[in-house]
C-alpha cells in the first residue's frame, strides 16, 4: 500500500516537472528576435559610402531594409569613407572593433590600392592584418572581391583580382568573388565618372553581397 502510494506521489511529481520543462522551453522559443540580434560593420570606400548619391539609396543601406523585410534582426554599422585604401582600413578597424563587436565584418576595399598602382604585397599584408584583428574578436569576415580597369597592365590587374580569392582561402573567410558582377559591364549603371554606380546599380551589388552573407548570420 505505501509502495504504491509513493509511486503515486512520484509520478504526480514526474508530470510536474515534465509540464515545467514544457513551459520553460516555451519561453525560450518565443523570446523576442532581438535577443538574437547581430552586428555587421561595413568597411569600404566610395562604393559602400554612397558616393554621388541620395542618403539611403546605396546598397549597405538596402542590407539593412532587406533584412527587417526578411524580419533577420541585425544592425548595419556603415563604417565606410570614400577615397580609403586598406592601409586606411587596417588604421581604423581597432577602433571600430572595439566599439561595435560585431558578428561580421565586410571588407569592401582594395579598389582604392590599385588605382594608385600600390604594391599588391602591401595591400595583401593589410588585408591579412584586418582579417587577424577581425578574428581575434571572433567576428565572421566577408570579403567584397573588386576588378579594375587593365590601366596598369592586364598583369597587375588580374594579380589584384585574384588577389581576394587567395586571402579568402588562406584565411577561410566568406567571399563575394566580384562586388560589381552584373553592374561593371553596362555602361548606363555608372556616373559620369565611369567609377561609381548610380543609384539603379544598387539592388544589383546587394544581391552580389546576400547570399555570401546569409550563412555567416545563421540563414
Amino acid at each position: 500500500m505505501l509502495f504504491t502510494q509513493l509511486s503515486g506521489h512520484v509520478s504526480r511529481l514526474s508530470k510536474q516537472a515534465l509540464m515545467f520543462v514544457m513551459f520553460a522551453a516555451s519561453i525560450f522559443t518565443t523570446l523576442p528576435a532581438h535577443s538574437a540580434s547581430k552586428t555587421i560593420l561595413v568597411l569600404g570606400d566610395s562604393l559602400s559610402a554612397e558616393y554621388g548619391l541620395v542618403r539611403g539609396k546605396g546598397w549597405v543601406a538596402l542590407l539593412e531594409q532587406r533584412l527587417q523585410q526578411k524580419n533577420i534582426a541585425a544592425t548595419v554599422i556603415n563604417a565606410s569613407i570614400s577615397g580609403d585604401t586598406t592601409s586606411g582600413g587596417k588604421a581604423r578597424l581597432a577602433t571600430l572593433l572595439e566599439k561595435h563587436h560585431p558578428d561580421v565584418l565586410i571588407i569592401e576595399l582594395g579598389g582604392n590600392d590599385a588605382l594608385r598602382g600600390l604594391p599588391l604585397k602591401a595591400s595583401e599584408d593589410n588585408f591579412k592584418a584586418m582579417i587577424e584583428m577581425a578574428k581575434a574578436q571572433r567576428s565572421k569576415v566577408l570579403l567584397a572581391g573588386m576588378r579594375i580597369p587593365p590601366n596598369y597592365g592586364p598583369d597587375y590587374s588580374e594579380r589584384f583580382f585574384s588577389l581576394y580569392e587567395k586571402l579568402a582561402k588562406a584565411n577561410k573567410t566568406a567571399l563575394v568573388p566580384f562586388l560589381l558582377e552584373g553592374v561593371a559591364e553596362k555602361d548606363t549603371l555608372f556616373q559620369a565618372d565611369r567609377i561609381h554606380p548610380l543609384a539603379e546599380a544598387h539592388p544589383a551589388i546587394l544581391n552580389n553581397v546576400w547570399p555570401h552573407l546569409l550563412p555567416l548570420l545563421g540563414k
